[in-house]
């Protein structure tokens, strides 16, 4: 079954080898059609019509088991597209799987950012307020320093009466 395969396709490439260039790399094969204006000219002219720009030669016949052979590796470029597609539907997936997981636990820091923000924000009022509080309830100490200031002096001259 391969080697007759193998045989289509040579007896394939021999035949375009016949209307133009083959190219070959690895399993891609690659053909370029000799006068290719004129081809696509007489594929357009209607039957039994002489195409425009003249020319006798005519295309040769195509051997089925070759356009069988194209068929099948069609199929199997089919299938390795259809894989191909599927992977890279899979790796999509995948991605955008990540990328919503980065996403929401991106979300949830700035959640809980604006949150202990938040908290930072109410601790520092509050302690603002006991400061003010604070600075309130010190108010009286610097005249009750220069009250016992004065006392001290008092006790002294004092003191200094009794020695």
């Amino acid at each position: 079954g391969r080697q007759l395969s193998e045989g289509r396709r040579a007896t394939l490439a021999s035949a375009l080898e016949l209307e133009g260039t083959v190219l070959r790399e690895g399993r891609l094969t690659q053909f370029v059609a000799n006068n290719l204006e004129r081809r696509i000219r007489l594929s357009g002219a209607p039957r039994g019509e002489p195409p425009a720009g003249g020319g006798g030669s005519s295309i040769p016949a195509i051997d089925p088991g070759a356009l069988q052979d194209v068929v099948a590796l069609a199929g199997q470029v089919a299938a390795q597209v259809d894989d191909l597609l599927r992977n890279v539907h899979c790796g999509l997936q995948a991605l955008t799987a990540l990328s919503v997981g980065c996403i929401q636990t991106y979300r949830d820091g700035v959640e809980s950012l604006g949150e202990a923000a938040d908290l930072s924000i109410r601790a520092m009022y509050a302690l603002v307020a006991r400061c003010e509080e604070l600075d309130r309830a010190m108010q009286p100490v610097p005249a009750l320093a220069k009250r016992i200031r004065d006392m001290k002096g008092t006790l002294e001259r004092l003191e200094g009466l009794c020695k």
